[in-house]
């Protein structure tokens, strides 16, 4: 099946700077001077979160810049700015180009370096501050970063693997100070604010915004891609200013059929919660770049905590949640959430991982408004996204949001569904009996736009694997109904395969969630050992127990809860997708800060156990 998006395309991308599309664009001379961010991390001197307002963020992004870009004799750090052409190899730390590495929770700072980095064509790489010595050691070696800023609060984590892999002392700068304080006594460059003010005190004069084509690099983000470690997604500044194209193209098509209520807020601004990683796409676009569509204030948390999360929503009035499963999950879990005011909230975007349509609806009922809930898949290797929820009477009211779907093609997306693994797809968009799937027929999402990454830096391999003819292989399996909507099956490395049949562990999931006693508040499904042959897999459930399950008052408990799901599932699923690897009870699912959930250590935590009780009963056999 092949598609093309309903929606115009978006224009053409010019060669420009992508820091043209986010500021002192025409519609932006009229802007007031209004507050652009509270960071709830850092204090100022009356001891309330400091306020930024937006013609000072402008400067400090234009000051520190600055600061990367100028000559050393005038105050800089004499970084240059890269051009399309540039590749792994013209990177290094004695001589070279140079790429900048970005380590620390959310803040003010984290957002100003980012565009700094961006108007200079200094590519950055974000790494998450919840890395371990492996990862970071892992993150730094493939990306090659020269220079890295970093939270004070992680930089005696850092020096062992910075010394490790050859990044010198002296390319590590302080992003933000300890003790919620947004300066630190730090003297010239050794720090995000020491470079900003060595500029102002010298009166070096602002190095203009640098050029950049569409294929300029505009920085890295870490990705799991389709299997493996983390890999480098390569973002050009060409993908950047077509995926700003595209989410400026849908929120016109939205705004003929859906007005957005009036904020209720001092200033009457939109505010957003930005507490989602910044490492991650998915916190980096909402923060850092979507924000710049109109005048909107930013309230920054360094990280997630539910409780002042909450709290925020009440005092600050927020109109904007950007929220992943996990998080909606804790939300309708938590016991003070009958008591939150969420009276503020007209607006709820979900992305990262699938929602249960179910846990989506019972996160609606806590908001007293009319909320604009809208879902959307996407993924880094895409820029940000590929598919999103429609709002009822787009495009002259062809479209619908339906519960439980994805949605459909953003603008200017084309899209493929495979009925198997393919080298090149046909390159045809007439899709073939022999490899396209048909209408609502299960198979593997394959993406072609302007907005699908460059690659993968540093690794061949996997970008002849991942990046074929034209074509990104997402790694995702999806089917398509006859008006173009996406609905999620599973990922197809998840996918188990059980007697020449395919599982999803995510209806095998669904499943187990339905049950009408509401046993269960979370559940995953994995392959582990236990096939017919060596290599294959058979499906095994970790569930977290509800109030109700952990209730032996009313009958239930670990035993009882087993033994029900156990005759619930094989009740309600085909023989063949039955857990023949158990059910296991769990205080908790893993899952990254972003929400995805870690099936692998669940799974190497089982098979371990398994080899163990092997090797005990092994031994006894000898006896």
């Amino acid at each position: 099946m092949y598609l093309n998006s309903m929606f115009p395309s978006p224009p053409p991308v010019p060669a420009t700077n992508a820091h043209h599309t986010f500021f002192k664009r025409p519609d932006q001379a009229e802007w007031p001077n209004f507050t652009v961010h509270i960071d709830l991390g850092t204090l100022s001197d009356n001891g309330l979160p400091r306020r930024v307002m937006y013609n000072d963020y402008i400067r400090n992004i234009d000051d520190m810049s600055t600061g990367l870009s100028a000559a050393v004799e005038d105050g800089g750090l004499g970084l240059q700015g890269w051009d399309a052409g540039v590749t792994v190899r013209d990177v290094g730390r004695d001589g070279g180009k140079e790429l900048i590495g970005i380590m620390g929770e959310n803040s003010s700072e984290y957002i100003t370096l980012i565009h700094s980095c961006l108007r200079s064509t200094i590519p950055f790489a974000p790494i998450s501050p919840f890395s371990t010595p492996f990862e970071l050691t892992h993150a730094l070696t493939l990306s090659k970063v020269t220079r890295l800023f970093v939270d004070e609060k992680l930089h005696a984590l850092v020096l062992p693997v910075a010394k490790k892999v050859g990044l010198s002392h002296s390319r590590i700068h302080i992003l933000k100070g300890s003790g919620g304080k947004s300066k630190r006594a730090i003297p010239e460059q050794g720090s995000f604010w020491g470079i900003i003010e060595n500029v102002r005190k010298r009166g070096t004069q602002t190095i203009p915004i640098q050029p950049a084509t569409s294929d300029t690099l505009a920085y890295l983000v870490f990705s799991s891609g389709t299997s493996g470690l983390p890999k480098a997604v390569m973002i050009s500044h060409g993908n950047l200013i077509y995926a700003m194209g595209q989410a400026f193209t849908l929120f016109e098509a939205t705004l003929e059929v859906y007005t957005p209520p009036v904020p209720q807020t001092p200033d009457g601004l939109p505010v957003t919660l930005a507490f989602l990683p910044l490492h991650h796409s998915y916190g980096l676009h909402a923060y850092s770049f979507r924000s710049t569509f109109v005048p909107s204030t930013l309230v920054i948390l360094p990280k997630w905590n539910v409780e002042v999360a909450l709290d925020a929503i009440s005092r600050y009035k927020v109109t904007t949640l950007t929220l992943i499963p996990s998080l909606i999950h804790q939300l309708v879990h938590h016991p003070n959430i009958e008591k939150a005011d969420l009276r503020s909230v007209s607006s709820v975007l979900c992305g990262a991982a699938y929602l249960p349509p179910e846990l989506g609806a019972r996160f609606s009922r806590h908001i007293p408004n009319k909320v604009h809930f809208t879902e959307g898949y996407g993924m880094s290797e895409a820029t940000i996204g590929a598919v999103m929820q429609p709002v009822d009477g787009m495009l002259d009211g062809k479209l619908k949001r339906l519960e439980g779907s994805a949605g459909v093609l953003l603008p200017g997306m084309e899209a493929r569904l495979l009925k198997h693994e393919y080298a090149v797809p046909p390159s045809s968009t007439t899709p073939s009996a022999d490899v396209d799937c048909g209408v609502n027929e299960e198979g593997e999402l394959w993406l072609r736009s302007q907005n699908i990454a460059l690659g993968y830096w540093n690794n061949p391999k996997a970008n002849s694997e991942t990046f074929v003819g034209g074509w990104l292989k997402t790694g995702d399996r999806f089917r398509v109904d006859e008006n173009g909507n996406f609905w999620f099956a599973d990922r197809t490395k998840d996918t188990l395969k059980i007697s020449g049949s395919q599982v999803s562990p995510v209806e095998i999931e669904n499943c187990l969630l339905s049950h009408p006693e509401g046993l269960i508040s979370d559940a995953t499904v994995a392959g582990v050992s236990g096939g017919r042959t060596d290599d294959e897999k058979v499906p095994r459930a970790w569930i977290v127990l509800s109030a109700t399950g952990k209730d032996t008052k009313k009958g239930w408990g670990k035993d009882k809860v087993i033994k029900e799901l156990d005759r619930w599932h094989k009740e309600n699923l085909s023989k063949y997708k039955w857990l023949r690897g158990g059910i296991e009870v769990v205080d908790e699912i893993p899952k990254s800060p972003t929400g995805k959930v870690l099936r692998r250590i669940l799974q190497e935590r089982h098979e371990g156990r398994v080899k163990k009780s092997k090797g005990w009963f092994n031994r006894r056999a000898k006896l």
